[in-house]
């Protein structure tokens, strides 16, 4: 197998790969032309995420300072928000929901690396996909790390570093985070 195809496997890749590098580096390219793309122009803007991510639902807005390693592994609902400085490690698929607002400083990895030394020196990562539901909300400067599912209708308190999957309704919070308390769904009442 290639490292590439190792990487899609979700086996141990080498990062260093020609191939597997080459998707970052497309990804930095596009990254940069978001992050130039004058923010008072939203068509140009949207027009910038569609390009970086694989799928955008309506209205998608992403603020200066985005990074991810791929952007062709990152879909995102409709009205989705990523705030300033936001990180998304798409080594692996990051599917996220619609209405989901992600806060400052956060990041979404779906890359690990081993415990090793040895393997590591050998440049290994391994990917597991990050699934984000609908009307998420991820405060400032947040973890989610590699495999998490988050559910719908959640709120994930500043500073918390995410480590396992998250039930729907629900406030979770600290490091690593956990259920804090249940939130009502109040979509179905209407507006």
């Amino acid at each position: 197998m290639t490292e590439l195809e190792k990487l899609d496997a979700g086996l141990e890749y080498d990062f260093w790969d020609e191939e597997v590098n080459a998707r970052k580096l497309h990804a930095v390219k596009g990254c940069e032309k978001l992050n130039k793309t004058d923010q008072t122009d939203e068509k140009a803007v949207e027009a910038a995420i569609r390009e970086l991510f694989d799928s955008a639902g309506k209205d998608p807005a992403v603020l200066p300072g985005f990074a991810c390693d791929n952007g062709k592994n990152i879909h995102v609902g409709e009205e989705f928000l990523a705030n300033y400085n936001v990180t998304i490690l798409d080594i692996a698929p990051v599917s996220i929901g619609d209405y989901v607002m992600i806060g400052p400083n956060t990041l979404i990895t779906t890359v690990n690396h081993p415990m090793s030394p040895k393997k590591r020196r050998r440049h290994l990562g391994q990917a597991k996909p990050v699934t984000i539901g609908n009307d998420v909300w991820i405060g400032g400067g947040c973890t989610i790390l590699p495999g998490v599912v988050i559910g719908n209708n959640v709120v994930v308190a500043a500073g918390a570093v995410v480590t396992k999957d998250v039930p729907d309704n629900c406030l979770v919070g600290g490091v690593p985070a956990k259920f804090i308390r249940e939130i009502e769904d109040d979509t179905k009442q209407g507006r």
